[in-house]
């Protein structure tokens, strides 16, 4: 059995018992492989091992490995998105969980509807207030969800987030915790979101147990970059 399947298989088991402990149907949790950097064979060892998610950081390098290997799995766009690169992410992407402004919201919104697409969108929040982190306030969120719900062309999910990084997981359960909150207070205000994607190779299980329905894992499947 090659590394990357015995990983995969090993993440799975993993995700399933944090589900389980937190008394959670696991299929509530989908597992999206991050696959920056990554070569191609590699990705389909991982694609044959059980990975049906694919998250890419670069519209670029994804629009290469997806002419490659095509789409046998739903492709997700994790990393900072730029407004010059909106008309390719509507082509390229199921999902992205990155928006984090009006103005990009309203240029996805018009090259989705040139493309003839609807495009599942999660709002990207800055919770821990690091300059060198990408995504909007605590205070802009229902603007930016309101004004998305008024958007043909897109599909408001949910919410996404990406804490400081620690080496004991435990400390990443707060910023977790406040990101299920501020869900539900979304929903309390008419917002019909349902999805969090939170929680990395080192932390998905802290994650899971406060509400993750996609965790994020390149390391734990694909090994250390180089």
């Amino acid at each position: 059995m090659s590394e990357i399947r015995e990983n995969v298989l090993r993440v799975i088991e993993r995700l399933e018992k944090a589900a389980q402990r937190s008394g959670r149907d696991p299929r509530e949790v989908k597992l999206v492989a991050v696959s920056k950097t990554v070569e191609t064979a590699r990705i389909n060892e991982a694609i044959e091992a059980g990975v049906s998610i694919l998250g890419e950081n670069y519209v670029q390098e994804a629009k290469k490995k997806i002419e490659e290997i095509g789409r046998p799995v739903a492709w997700h766009f994790i990393g900072h998105l730029q407004s010059n690169k909106a008309k390719y992410a509507v082509r390229l992407f199921d999902m992205i969980h990155s928006l984090d402004s009006i103005p990009l919201a309203e240029e996805l919104n018009r090259r989705a509807a040139q493309a003839g697409q609807m495009i599942k969108v999660l709002i990207e929040i800055n919770l821990s207030g690091e300059a060198t982190k990408f995504g909007t306030g605590e205070s802009e969120i229902l603007n930016l969800a309101t004004r998305i719900l008024q958007l043909n062309h897109l599909s408001l999910e949910g919410l996404m987030t990406m804490p400081p990084y620690f080496d004991l997981p435990e400390m990443s359960r707060p910023y977790y915790i406040q990101l299920r909150e501020l869900k539900e207070r979304l929903v309390q205000k008419g917002i019909p979101i349902k999805e969090l994607s939170m929680g990395m190779s080192n932390d998905f299980e802290i994650a899971i147990e406060e509400g993750a329905t996609y965790v994020r894992m390149g390391t734990a499947i694909f090994g250390p970059r180089k």
